[in-house]
């Protein structure tokens, strides 16, 4: 089940609060199924997590890749809002960098290779990824392939996650051909076609509104609402404690520097959690022509301060970027903190997470809520699960025997998506 046409509205208005990827994907979702829809944004932009800064130097919170086999790509191809992709151009995946033993090397250990072709499918939920990758391919291998699965993670232990669902990304991260795409210009790009899509199928796109605990409970009566926001945010406003999950703690260090031919394109860490990748090898668009954009991500633990993942990226472009600190000429740092996804400990899957359905026609999306995906895709496939839902109970309440208030227990949404 993914998209639902009618050529009759629903009596009721469906809410979405949050303009984000999540809000976006279930705006449209509910819109295409027949509803009326208003999304209401608090910032003056819509985009969330997936806006693109202004300026020369066109950066995203965190990397922005679409990956080919997911459950977005699909959504987003059917509809037209795609929009231009780029890859990797073949020799520049030939300059991908590894730092073992904290030296710089042209090839992961065989270890890691062998094990990324290992089917997600015989991992164990219950077990820690490090205890059943060290039993594949011995310890040196399986704290390496941790360490490079951080980079689908943005967290401080991967070895230390369920083994099932850290196998999940490292597969999908050692695909070949590789998955990875980018949207040009960033994913803010993409953002400009969503919301385009939305106003052009009747969507109503209200920015700098927000909405507080008391407005919230005056949209819902009017019909359902989804809540597309941070699982924090979607804390306070439902005033609900329970909605709790843990995510990862990532300094992002963004930099550009004056074009020098031989750096590297990727610099994964197999020491420890932490990436750099080379934006502009893929998309040039993204700095001033003679310069290119640097982007990278670097876990630490909750109690570390974020000096020690910038020290830690320092390491990484001295390898790999010899001479980067005399060639910056701009560069940014920020602490993504419970902003970079869900990720599940041994025993849990993605359906213990928050549930979609709150109860009294309020349901949840975003990137920590229960459905499946990597990384942003679980914000697409909750929308799309939270927008059917809700058009369904907007369908409920306009019918001749449904009445307000009827509460809904909270369970765990199916699998769906594009």
């Amino acid at each position: 089940m993914e998209r639902i046409q009618s050529n009759t509205r629903t009596h009721t208005h469906t809410h979405v609060v949050g303009g984000g990827l999540a809000g976006l994907t279930a705006a449209i979702t509910a819109a295409e199924s027949g509803a009326r829809v208003t999304l209401h944004e608090g910032h003056r932009t819509l985009g969330g997590r997936a806006r693109t800064t202004d300026g020369p130097y066109r950066t995203n919170e965190g990397p922005h890749a679409l990956y080919q086999g997911g459950p977005h790509w699909a959504w987003l191809a059917r509809r037209e809002l795609l929009g231009p992709v780029v890859s990797v151009p073949p020799l520049e995946g030939l300059r991908f960098r590894f730092r073992r033993a904290g030296a710089l090397r042209a090839l992961p250990p065989a270890a890691l290779l062998r094990l990324s072709r290992r089917s997600p499918r015989t991992a164990p939920v219950d077990a820690t990824f490090l205890d059943w990758a060290a039993g594949q391919v011995g310890d040196e291998g399986a704290r390496a392939a941790a360490n490079f699965a951080a980079a689908a993670l943005f967290h401080h232990d991967p070895g230390g996650l369920s083994a099932r669902f850290v196998q999940e990304r490292l597969a999908r991260l050692a695909s070949l051909p590789p998955e990875a795409r980018y949207p040009a210009g960033g994913w803010g790009r993409l953002v400009e076609r969503l919301a385009g899509h939305a106003r052009a199928i009747g969507v109503t796109v209200e920015t700098g509104a927000r909405v507080d605990t008391r407005t919230l409970g005056e949209l819902a009566r009017t019909g359902p609402v989804v809540v597309a926001t941070s699982l924090d945010a979607a804390r306070v406003l439902l005033d609900d404690a329970s909605l709790n999950w843990e995510s990862g703690r990532t300094v992002l260090v963004d930099l550009a520097l004056r074009t020098r031919r031989g750096d590297a394109f990727v610099v994964s860490d197999l020491d420890a959690p932490g990436w750099v990748e080379r934006f502009t090898a893929q998309d040039p668009g993204l700095a001033p022509a003679g310069e290119q954009l640097l982007q990278g991500q670097f876990p630490i633990g909750p109690d570390a301060r974020r000096a020690e993942g910038t020290a830690r990226a320092e390491v990484l472009l001295d390898l790999g970027f010899p001479g980067w600190r005399e060639r910056t000429t701009w560069r940014a740092e920020a602490l993504a903190d419970g902003r970079t996804g869900a990720v599940d400990h041994p025993g849990t899957t993605w359906r213990d997470r928050p549930s979609v359905i709150r109860g009294d026609g309020i349901f949840l999306a975003g990137d920590q809520v229960a459905a499946p995906g990597l990384l942003s895709e679980t914000s697409f496939t909750s929308g799309i699960e939270a927008a059917l839902l809700a058009v369904k109970a907007a369908g409920r309440r306009s019918g001749p025997s449904a009445g307000p208030g009827s509460r809904q227990p909270p369970t765990h949404p199916s699998p769906s998506g594009g």
